[in-house]
């Protein structure tokens, strides 16, 4: 299976901007970068514009990847699966995340969909923000992430969501994918720099494809391009 992203590390920078003259900016400003490896777009974008318009925008200025995070997708019921996707496929979206909270029968028929269409998929379980899991106060079971993973990882997905926060959580679902057979997988972190994150210690926690998913700290900075390639430098 080809991977989304060939490289071992690298940086996502997420377009979570109000206009396509700011998501032009930051493609023009990174895209030179060996290590930016895609580009992340959201509701923000798509609300507004559209999905199609929005994937347009940065095809024109690079050939890197495209993954449409839908915040969270797969947490409808299961035939709005082939929708989404048929609508990601035609809008030439070339990787989708989705966070598939709402049950066995909805992640199966999403990934399932998803597959159909040939689009890359990013499959995640657990976020970065505080007080998400239950022992934590938060309204998601402790163990829905790890039953998340292992359908995903039952149903050959190896591309995933960890959360940056959480270092130690993405050391135990990098054993626990190990663990289901899924060989090289591959994971994708946001909750860096303003959330907190570390680099260093999200990187020395696992030793699979890991890609830093970083918004604010490249499009908010006065120099995106400068925050964008000292963040490379640190990949």
């Amino acid at each position: 299976m080809t991977k989304i992203i060939p490289l071992h590390r690298s940086i996502i920078p997420a377009c979570d901007v109000q206009s396509l003259r700011q998501l032009s900016a930051i493609v023009r400003a990174t895209r030179g970068m060996e290590k930016i490896s895609a580009y992340k777009v959201g509701f923000e974008l798509v609300v507004r514009f559209g999905l199609k318009k929005t994937v347009d925008t940065v095809k024109k200025l690079s050939e890197k990847p495209v993954i449409y995070d839908h915040q969270k997708g797969g947490t409808d019921i299961p035939e709005m699966g082939e929708r989404f996707a048929s609508a990601c496929a035609q809008s030439e979206v070339d990787a989708v995340i989705i966070f598939p909270f709402t049950g066995p029968e909805s992640e199966s028929a999403w990934i399932d969909a998803i597959k159909k269409q040939g689009l890359g998929l990013i499959v995640g379980g657990e976020m970065s923000h505080k007080k998400f899991l239950a022992k934590e106060n938060g309204f998601i079971a402790d163990d829905a992430p790890k039953k998340i993973f292992e359908l995903a990882a039952s149903k050959k997905v190896s591309d995933f969501v960890v959360p940056a926060t959480k270092p130690g959580r993405i050391a135990y679902f990098s054993n626990l994918l190990k663990e289901k057979g899924v060989k090289n997988p591959a994971f994708y972190s946001p909750g860096f720099v303003t959330q907190g994150g570390d680099l260093k210690k999200a990187l020395e926690s696992t030793s699979a494809d890991f890609h830093a998913i970083i918004g604010r700290a490249i499009y908010g900075a006065k120099n995106p391009k400068a925050a964008a390639m000292d963040l490379v430098e640190r990949i």
